[in-house]
């Protein structure tokens, strides 16, 4: 009877259609996202329902190190949760720019470190029940300070260097809590211990 639960799981999560989108209509444009109201039909019982969806370029996000081993972290106030927040830098990826692009220019815009040696994390769906984007990690690797930040005047940004080994007590006593961070330091634990 044991050995039957997963099969059931897996038989029941096979089974799950997409939903028939009938109809989009744009509901408010707010600079940094779209948002759009979608009728869709229900593939269980052909029942028709509202949803909201959060339209948004993808964003990037991008791990620092430098040739000493330490992590570039950047400090800054979040309006959302109205907290100071550590994270690693990370924005939009802005039109005809490569996820690649965006993590490096980002990356020196927030904090004046710059490097070519870039690699590929991994991506994941910052909210797939509301939004329709997709948030894609970066490591950089020896990184050196080449400049001073270049800000938006919506941005006030201070930067930590961080030990490595730190990391997994800072997010554990919420230090840091962004979930976008915490998935990219999962990406990089996976790939380099």
């Amino acid at each position: 009877m044991g050995h039957a639960t997963p099969f059931l799981f897996l038989f029941q999560f096979l089974m799950i259609k997409p939903w028939k989108k009938q109809h989009s209509t744009p509901r408010g444009d707010y600079r940094v996202f779209t948002v759009r109201e979608d009728l869709a039909e229900a593939p269980r019982d052909g029942s028709v329902h509202s949803f909201f969806v959060i339209e948004s370029s993808d964003w990037v996000n991008v791990i620092p190190l430098t040739p000493e081993g330490k992590l570039v972290l950047v400090e800054q106030y979040r309006h959302g949760t109205e907290e100071i927040s550590l994270e690693i830098p990370g924005g939009l990826i802005d039109p005809g720019e490569t996820p690649a692009e965006a993590a490096r220019r980002e990356m020196h815009e927030e904090t004046g470190y710059d490097t070519n040696d870039i690699v590929y994390l991994g991506t994941v769906a910052p909210n797939p029940a509301l939004q329709n984007n997709r948030c894609h990690s970066y490591l950089a690797r020896n990184v050196v300070p080449t400049a001073a930040q270049h800000l938006d005047p919506t941005e006030d940004i201070a930067v930590r260097l961080v030990d490595p080994a730190d990391v997994p007590g800072l997010i554990a006593e919420g230090t840091i809590s962004h979930a976008l961070v915490v998935a990219a330091f999962y990406f990089h634990v996976q790939q380099n211990g």
